[in-house]
């Protein structure tokens, strides 16, 4: 089933703790059996959710430069978390080169920009990411929130349909709430129906988990999983993933300590096509 092992190239934020973007990412693909490139976006000490901290971001003709110098063709592309809007320009132009030496490269944009009802980027990193970048991507994996303010949505608009009007061939609505109580998932939109890979909720404080996502899906694609079951297993080594963390009651994913369901997954993971309107539903008061 598994093809030959590719390299991956990650643009994204780097923390010196914890299990956010290159971090969490760059681990999960090599334990599938990638060869990981990384380029660092902003250095932090940790996620700024954990407190305050030095953010250094590199000037943008330094990273620039460093886009410029990437030497070779990867198999596949992930860009994560952007510092300004000049970098979401070199992505795109890195993304062009990419594509017309290789045009098999996937390129799966995961648009860090927001959650919880607000952006937490300037508005002109995001409008750079949705105007430069979407448009350029295979596969993108946003959370709903992030899904209906690239398409200029209301919040309470229905996510398939709104997820079909994004660019990407397939769409990924990270953090979905389930149709079953105290359920979620991610919700799937490409060619045919869309499709809802649901699991039960679990309290966690841990971030990194839309990161880790994304890398898992990109990876069980490039092994030659069929969508369907590459979104099957990337949400349940997630959901195993966050339900480690909470019972280790850590902030951060475990992901060196519970790397195993990184690569074998066991949990179960309810698989349903949606075959009528889904929306958010609003928390209970």
């Amino acid at each position: 089933m598994n093809k030959t092992a590719g390299n991956v190239l990650l643009i994204s934020s780097h923390v010196a703790r914890g299990s956010v973007g290159n971090r969490v990412m760059g681990f999960a693909l090599e334990r599938l059996g990638f060869t990981v490139w990384e380029v660092p976006t902003v250095v932090l000490p940790h996620h700024p959710g954990q407190g305050p901290g030095e953010r250094i971001v590199p000037d943008d003709k330094a990273f620039a430069a460093l886009i410029d110098d990437i030497r070779g063709t990867p198999d596949a592309v992930l860009s994560g978390y952007l510092g300004t809007p000049a970098q979401a320009e070199r992505v795109a132009e890195l993304i062009g080169r990419i594509k017309a030496e290789n045009p098999e490269c996937r390129f799966l944009c995961d648009p860090v920009i927001g959650d919880n009802g607000s952006l937490y980027v300037t508005g002109e990193i995001a409008a750079t990411v949705r105007d430069r970048l979407l448009p350029l991507a295979d596969i993108a994996t946003p959370n709903a929130f992030e899904c209906n303010w690239l398409a200029g949505r209301p919040q309470d608009t229905d996510l398939a349909s709104t997820a079909r009007a994004l660019a990407p061939e397939t769409m990924i609505v990270t953090s979905h709430p389930g149709l079953m109580r105290n359920h979620v998932g991610n919700l799937m939109v490409g060619g045919g129906p869309a499709l809802l890979a649901e699991h039960p909720s679990v309290q966690s404080t841990a971030h990194g988990t839309g990161d880790l996502f994304a890398a898992l899906y990109l990876g069980r694609l490039m092994q030659g999983r069929e969508p369907r079951k590459a979104l099957e297993m990337a949400t349940a080594s997630t959901f195993q993933m966050i339900a480690a963390a909470s019972k280790a009651g850590s902030a951060d994913l475990p992901f060196a300590a519970a790397q195993d369901v990184i690569v074998q997954p066991t949990a179960m993971v309810s698989m349903r096509q949606m075959a009528s309107k889904v929306t958010i539903r609003p928390e209970p008061l």
